[in-house]
């Protein structure tokens, strides 16, 4: 016998920004012999599915399906309307706007980028200074990253839209919705988006593996003023099929398809206004119980302001690099699995919390009193009394 045990046997919790918690039914879903793709269910459910993916999105245009991550859909979006040559405005507030503004440079694009840190979200001030600048409107799309999953700032995408139109500049305004769709509110017709990106593996709870592209009539008419579309990025066979296989540009990803008709089930169901809502109690929650435990002096919020921060992840600091031996203790020690932190400068000391998609406030508190937990084993200080902060709004 030893005095250490370890309570991480049991189901295991990962609480990390994407892939989120699987619901039981996309994986029940799943869970299937692969099904005829010449004929039959697959094939008749296409419709509906495209439908309902345009509910999420708060959109009446168009959506194209793409077997690929995040970044597979951030080159699909570019290569369907940026041009070599051409150039594109990206507003970093953290790791990825600069992953897509490289993603635009591999194609031949310029990528004009602002870098405002990764602590708060966009100075217009600045963002204006560059559109003025550019009198001969060679900007032909601003990269907007909504939510940056590694800084957790989420950006005010309609402002963007009116500082474009109150400049009168015809960049398109180009949304990647990946870490926010299902999570944060998120409008695309009513905002004015012109095309946006997602993946289905975060707030549309379904294994990694499949995107999206959103595109309305303006970025359709930008699409066929272009040279040339490589034929598997090309959206429009995608969105004007004149057979299944054309949805895909080759054979569908079936599985991913049953999967994501359950996620879009229990989405619709629930409600897309009470999903969002749900996302904002649920975060402040961690919020207040985050701010208690900073009282101690050696955890940081990475966003200051609340405004500026994402309903679906958290970006966390702490001193002396503990952060990668706090992720360590509940992982090993409590089966609770947390971010790492992603593109900051203090590897050890930052970490990220998910609370996207299939999340309630019962795994909510389960996730603070294991950070409580590992804080008091580590001798971590902090201020008292966290989780009846998060109970208080919980409860409320």
């Amino acid at each position: 016998m030893t005095n250490h045990i370890s309570l991480a046997q049991g189901r295991e919790y990962l609480a990390i920004p994407g892939p989120s918690v699987m619901p039981d039914a996309v994986l029940q879903a799943m869970h299937r012999p692969s099904p005829n793709i010449y004929d039959g269910e697959l094939i008749e459910m296409m419709p509906a599915l495209t439908a309902d993916l345009k509910r999420v999105a708060r959109t009446d245009h168009h959506v194209a399906i793409y077997i690929a991550n995040g970044h597979g859909t951030w080159e699909a979006a570019l290569s369907n309307v940026i041009a070599p040559g051409e150039t594109v405005l990206a507003p970093a507030s953290g790791r990825f706007t600069y992953g897509w503004a490289e993603m635009a440079e591999g194609i031949g694009a310029t990528a004009q980028v602002i870098n405002f840190g990764t602590s708060s979200g966009w100075d217009f001030d600045l963002i204006a200074e560059a559109l003025r600048a550019d009198k001969a409107h060679e900007i032909k799309a601003v990269l907007a990253v909504h939510v940056d999953t590694s800084s957790s700032i989420r950006n005010d995408i309609p402002a963007l839209r009116a500082l474009l139109d109150d400049l009168t500049h015809p960049a398109l305004l180009m949304a990647d919705c990946i870490a926010s769709l299902g999570c944060d509110r998120f409008e695309m017709d009513a905002w004015g988006v012109d095309v946006m990106v997602t993946a289905c593996q975060k707030g549309l709870m379904t294994p990694a593996g499949i995107g999206f592209v959103y595109f309305n009539e303006k970025a359709a008419a930008k699409r066929a003023t272009m040279p040339r579309v490589s034929q598997y990025w090309d959206w429009i066979p995608r969105t004007q099929p004149e057979l299944f296989y054309q949805y895909f540009n080759g054979t569908a990803p079936t599985h991913h398809l049953y999967g994501l008709r359950a996620a879009l089930d229990l989405i619709h169901a629930e409600g897309i206004e009470h999903v969002w809502a749900r996302h904002e109690r649920l975060a402040t929650a961690i919020w207040a119980a985050c701010e208690t435990w900073a009282d101690g002096g050696a955890l940081h919020l990475n966003v200051a302001d609340r405004t500026d921060r994402s309903h679906a992840v958290t970006a966390l600091r702490l001193t002396d690099g503990q952060g990668t031996p706090l992720r360590r203790f509940t992982e090993t020690q409590l089966g609770l699995t947390l971010g790492i932190g992603l593109g900051m400068e203090d590897w050890d000391g930052c970490f990220r919390l998910g609370h996207m998609g299939h999340v309630n406030g019962q795994m909510v508190m389960a996730m603070l009193g294991g950070m409580e937990t590992a804080m008091a084993a580590l001798n971590i200080p902090r201020g008292t009394g966290a989780l009846e902060a998060a109970t208080a709004i919980l409860a409320a």
